[in-house]
């Protein structure tokens, strides 16, 4: 049995200023053939779970194509068509195959393509056609579209966030496309679309893990192979854009429907409950100074690069700075040209920079600091958060500074922090500080969780701001919550 497997992953925030090209691509990966099985074999990430479930059945994996660029604004409309010709042309040169299992995103928008993984998927079909399976492997912030369910076979995607079950969903993947090459089930999916956008929302915690769990109870039922609600990546401007729901049985697409819809009138009954208030950063700081012991996580929401922003906000640093804080460290903040002035300069030197606040006006003014240069170093670590666990991480060339009292690293690539590597990295024990500052809306918490007293989110300005109310959607194609409150579940109304 050959399965081909491959990917394309990204997560558009098409209000970002900085557009994704194949350079943003190759900075993270753009690989090919063998290297796909040698970068992600024992990696805790969709591949990764394809490659080894595969290897443990004696079913044969053969890679084709893998892209992966951090969340950024569009994708320019010559790296989509680049990225559609690697694939499809790897797919041509691999021989044959069975069935292909993919892994993507569902938040994928390019400028002549609202929808990226319904256009990968598509292209796909023209070369393999309609009789080969083909399973896709997605994040739970797709805008899962009526052309992704119609080109795949099976659409599964992730429950948790943080996405810690990546791998097991990857290793699902390759046990459901065997099961239907050997005929064992016989996919039906169900799409229900909710006129609804959330915010990020973790599902340790109600209402996303209410509504999991309701998903695994009707999961129980042997007809059903697949519940899944997908929250939607509210930052994209583009028709078909939040809440859905995907059902999957074995040749029974009534039950799908009807499955679909019950979990969808769940979502939208607790709809209010996805909207929390959320602190400033001047009121998270003087919570955290209230409370008792250490480590006080506070993570940064609005300038999550994990979902397209900048990393280079400074509404938390500077509150940070204003407060004059003592014990409190921040890592870590993306500015490549005071990393170079860091490195140039040396350790034991003091350096005086504008840091932060370069991409726009949104996220924060730099800041003119007199910062004392402690630790230079490559920025390269292997990532030991249960969210992509083994992974081989490099923000480049980075440095930790202090500024008055307060430690900061600064990196030369964007990326929200997933665990406490780049701290150590830097001579950082997150467990002797007051106040860790970082940037991320929910991943961080899969590995820091374990070691917070407390977390405090923050919410100000920015491209991932929990305040949806505050990004101008002109390209809806009916009314959506929050932006309209008097609406129904289903209605067919169309804007007047």
């Amino acid at each position: 049995m050959r399965i081909l497997i491959g990917g394309i992953a990204h997560e558009t925030n098409t209000f970002s200023n900085v557009k994704t090209t194949v350079e943003s691509f190759k900075q993270w990966e753009w690989i090919h053939g063998d290297t796909i099985i040698q970068k992600h074999r024992k990696v805790r990430n969709y591949l990764g779970g394809m490659i080894d479930r595969a290897e443990e059945i004696g079913v044969e994996n053969i890679p084709s194509f893998s892209a992966f660029a951090m969340p950024s604004g569009l994708i320019t409309k010559e790296t989509y068509e680049r990225l559609i010709y690697e694939l499809t042309d790897s797919i041509k040169a691999a021989g044959e195959f069975e069935a292909v299992c993919l892994a993507l995103h569902g938040a994928g928008v390019a400028e002549d393509a609202d929808d990226l993984e319904g256009g990968i998927l598509s292209a796909v079909r023209e070369i393999i056609g309609y009789k080969i399976p083909v399973v896709v492997t997605l994040d739970l912030h797709g805008n899962i579209t009526d052309q992704m369910v119609k080109e795949a076979d099976v659409l599964l995607g992730v429950n948790f966030y943080p996405h810690v079950d990546c791998y097991e969903r990857g290793k699902e993947a390759i046990d459901i496309t065997k099961q239907i090459l050997l005929e064992e089930i016989h996919p039906k999916m169900s799409l229900k679309k909710l006129p609804l956008m959330i915010p990020t929302s973790t599902t340790n915690l109600p209402p996303a893990k209410h509504i999991n769990e309701l998903c695994w109870t009707r999961e129980k039922n042997e007809k059903i192979i697949d519940c899944t609600f997908f929250h939607g990546f509210p930052y994209t401007n583009i028709p078909e854009v939040g809440v859905t729901v995907v059902a999957i049985t074995n040749n029974d697409q009534e039950l799908a429907d009807q499955t679909a819809e019950e979990i969808a009138i769940e979502i939208w009954n607790t709809r209010e409950d996805f909207f929390p208030d959320i602190d400033t950063p001047e009121e998270g700081i003087n919570k955290a100074l209230r409370m008792e012991g250490k480590p006080i996580i506070i993570n940064e929401t609005s300038d999550n690069p994990g979902g397209g922003t900048p990393g280079d906000g400074t509404h938390l640093l500077s509150a940070m700075l204003k407060a004059k804080l003592e014990n409190a460290c921040f890592g870590f903040i993306y500015d490549p040209e005071v990393v170079d002035i860091a490195h140039e300069s040396g350790v034991g030197t003091v350096i005086e920079v504008l840091l932060g606040g370069k991409t726009d006006d949104m996220h924060g003014e730099p800041i003119h600091v007199k910062a004392y240069v402690k630790t230079l170093t490559d920025g390269q670590f292997i990532q030991s958060s249960p969210m992509g666990r083994g992974a081989s991480i490099n923000y480049g060339k980075s440095a930790r500074v202090i500024v008055d009292g307060i430690d900061i690293i600064i990196c030369s690539k964007r990326s929200q922090t997933l665990d406490e590597q780049i701290f150590l990295l830097h001579g950082i024990d997150i467990k002797s500080y007051k106040i860790v500052a970082l940037k991320s809306s929910q991943h961080f918490r899969a590995g820091f969780e374990p070691l917070a007293k407390e977390i405090i989110s923050v919410d100000s300005p920015g491209l991932s701001s929990f305040n949806l109310i505050s990004f101008n959607h002109t390209r809806l194609r009916k009314k959506v919550y929050p932006f309209y409150k008097e609406i129904t579940l289903f209605q067919k109304e169309k804007f007047k």
